[in-house]
């Protein structure tokens, strides 16, 4: 079987760690996969060097930030394959340079645009550990750029179907996706099988496993995805894979906390064509990221208009609707909120799935501020404080603690 394996800077995290990936690697080997490997910089590593720019300037030069960080899974690669090498497996390292990974010029949020893969190829069929450097390649004009957030998947994901894998494990300090965080619900259950879809939501409501664009990606090319903990390597994980017709008898798989928003609310602003345009033009235009909407028609001829922005974006979000301060009778700011989101593909052939998640929420004295759905998701803002409280109510309310039949 062809695999390409991830593991995470926690998983790299010291010298003795990166060993026992060298150990998992050895193992897969021994059972007759071919194998590439894509690894993080150490745990904190580019932190640190981010750290070291910005001793000199409050905005260092993207370009350069890119060269700086990028070498943090340089390391990385070295040293596995050094580790692979001393156990006799014959192993390679690789820049993303030298993998043939081409991208955008997009300083720090660079997009793969082709593969290369022949160099990989070549290696695979001499008999060799690909291992290489994640969150990287190179542009058009042969400069160093980075992925962004959770660009060390993306690349995993992407060699995956560059070189036709039959299947990308990424290894993490969790040993699965669960129908909910386990900090906050201690019956929480580890899930077996989910649809890009559902993990999909799941990522972009607060789930923190799998990163939205990877997830994306693997739906993209057909490239079935498994999470595992690198620390119970041969432990079941969850694979993340196409939508089958028995998934449905699951209506909800998993209810996402996401702390990260505030709430804006404009009132008594003109009931008139482009008044919504306007303010969310401007927020676009500063590149403010909104999410949910909720708009009402209030009374003599005015409206109010509801919606969340990230919390990191609340301040600027304030400074672009100063301006409206004369046009609207009143406009809020709270930060302190919560999204709480069930998914499910399930609720595409079942009704009354909304009822049961507001009645749950009633029965508790939790007060929802906003609701938007889609057909396989439902999401209610919520006071910060009741935020937890909402989790464990959707999650008993929906029998999630119960193994699937």
């Amino acid at each position: 079987m062809l695999i390409v394996q991830k593991f995470g800077g926690t998983s790299v995290g010291n010298l003795e760690r990166i060993k026992n990936v060298a150990n998992i690697v050895k193992s897969y080997r021994e059972k007759g996969d071919d194998l590439v490997v894509v690894v993080s910089a150490m745990a904190g590593e580019t932190n640190k060097l981010l750290e070291y720019a910005h001793y000199f300037t409050p905005v260092p030069p993207q370009r350069e930030v890119d060269l700086l960080v990028s070498s943090g899974e340089r390391i990385t690669s070295a040293l596995l394959s050094i580790a692979l090498q001393s156990m006799g497996v014959p192993a390679i390292a690789l820049t993303g340079r030298q993998a043939g990974i081409k991208t955008t010029s997009d300083f720090t949020k660079a997009r793969i645009k082709e593969i290369e893969s022949e160099k990989i190829k070549k290696h695979l069929n001499e008999g060799k550990v690909v291992i290489i450097a994640g969150f990287q390649g190179i542009n058009e004009n042969g400069e160093v750029t980075t992925l962004g957030r959770g660009g060390s998947d993306l690349t995993a994901v992407a060699i995956a179907g560059a070189i036709g894998a039959d299947k990308c494990q990424i290894f993490t300090d969790v040993d699965g996706i669960y129908t909910t965080d386990p900090r906050i619900e201690p019956n929480a259950r580890k899930i077996e099988v989910i649809s890009y879809d559902e993990m999909l939501e799941l990522a972009s409501l607060g789930a923190k496993v799998m990163q939205s664009r990877s997830v994306e990606l693997g739906k993209k090319l057909n490239i079935p995805i498994e999470v595992k903990s690198s620390f119970e390597p041969f432990k079941t994980g969850t694979l993340i894979t196409k939508e089958s017709k028995d998934m449905e008898r699951i209506v909800v798989s998993g209810v996402a906390i996401d702390r990260d928003q505030a709430r804006v609310s404009i009132f008594g602003v003109d009931d008139k064509p482009g008044i919504s345009a306007d303010i969310f033009g401007r927020l676009a235009a500063n590149n403010i990221n909104v999410d949910m909407i909720v708009q009402n028609v209030g009374h003599d001829g005015k409206a109010n208009l509801t919606f969340t922005v990230p919390k990191n974006e609340l301040e600027l979000a304030r400074v672009v609707l100063e301006d409206y301060n004369e046009k609207a009778s009143e406009i809020s700011f709270d930060p302190k909120i919560v999204k709480v989101s069930v998914v499910g593909i399930g609720m595409r052939s079942h009704s009354g799935v909304a009822a049961i998640a507001f009645k749950a929420l009633a029965d508790r004295g939790i007060n929802i501020l906003m609701i938007t759905t889609s057909e396989i998701k439902i999401s209610m803002v919520v006071d910060e404080d009741k935020g937890e409280e909402a989790v464990r109510a959707l999650h008993q309310a929906y029998g999630l603690e119960k193994a699937s039949a």
